[in-house]
């Protein structure tokens, strides 16, 4: 048993994250086109791509927007040409943080994370300094009330890694990252419906923050996603605004 407070963690955070729905096309289309251009337009040859593609339905996008972001990533059609580029740093508390871009200017973007980390209360750091403290995996929540037993062996037998029962009743299901799709489509074949599921960077361990750090915590990471080169933040803080 695990994280008394992971349930109402998990629908606050998908909350804010449905309420910034705008930019959700702009980056699923940019990691659409980068999958395509380092794998292939082939999604069931490319794992990354099969991914991007799963999230923007996911997402209600439409079909030509999904395939005209194949077309520019393979080359048939004009582009941007994106870079990756990954930054760390630390937040509220020492809590760990990883910033995910894709980006068409590296220095412009460097400046712009290095920015939203001072002015909020973080300092960035080198590359390295926190990734250790992050999973690369597919992540399926269920809700309290999930038959646990049931689920374990159905993910179990699909080929998830683990699954892990909190102490509030929700269930989390990890699974290898590129294995996350086909993982979640077999669980709901058998009636398992994830309340939410991702393939993202979990933290190894939280760093729990309460009060005002809560609050700070959370504008330093909606500084952070609000920029345009961002693609995903990761972070290490448990926030729990029941506390």
């Amino acid at each position: 048993m695990a994280g008394h407070s992971k349930w109402a963690n998990i629908q606050h955070r998908k909350g804010r994250q449905d309420a910034k729905r705008g930019q959700v096309f702009t980056r699923l289309i940019k990691e659409i086109t980068v999958a395509a251009k380092m794998g292939g337009a082939d999604p069931a040859m490319n794992p990354r791509l099969r991914l991007a593609i799963d999230k923007a339905k996911g997402e209600s996008m439409p079909k030509d927007n999904i395939e005209n972001a194949i077309k520019r990533g393979s080359g048939t059609l004009d582009g941007v040409d994106y870079l990756e580029t990954r930054y760390e740093g630390y937040g509220i508390g020492g809590a760990a943080v990883m910033v995910d871009c894709l980006t068409d200017n590296r220095t412009r973007t460097v400046a712009d994370v290095r920015h939203a980390f001072s002015k909020y209360g973080g300092n960035m750091g080198t590359d390295g300094c926190v990734s250790f403290q992050f999973k690369h995996c597919g992540y399926l929540v269920f809700a309290p009330g999930t038959d646990e037993d049931a689920l374990m062996e159905a993910a179990l037998e699909a080929g998830a890694e683990d699954v892990v029962t909190n102490e509030d009743g929700s269930i989390e299901v990890i699974t290898p990252p590129y294995e996350f799709v086909g993982i979640k489509e077999t669980l709901e074949a058998g009636g398992f419906k994830a309340e939410m599921g991702e393939v993202t960077m979990k933290p190894q361990s939280e760093t729990e923050l309460s009060g005002e750090d809560i609050a700070r915590m959370q504008k330093l990471i909606d500084a952070l996603e609000s920029l345009d080169d961002v693609q995903e933040v990761y972070t290490t803080a448990l926030m729990d605004e029941d506390e």
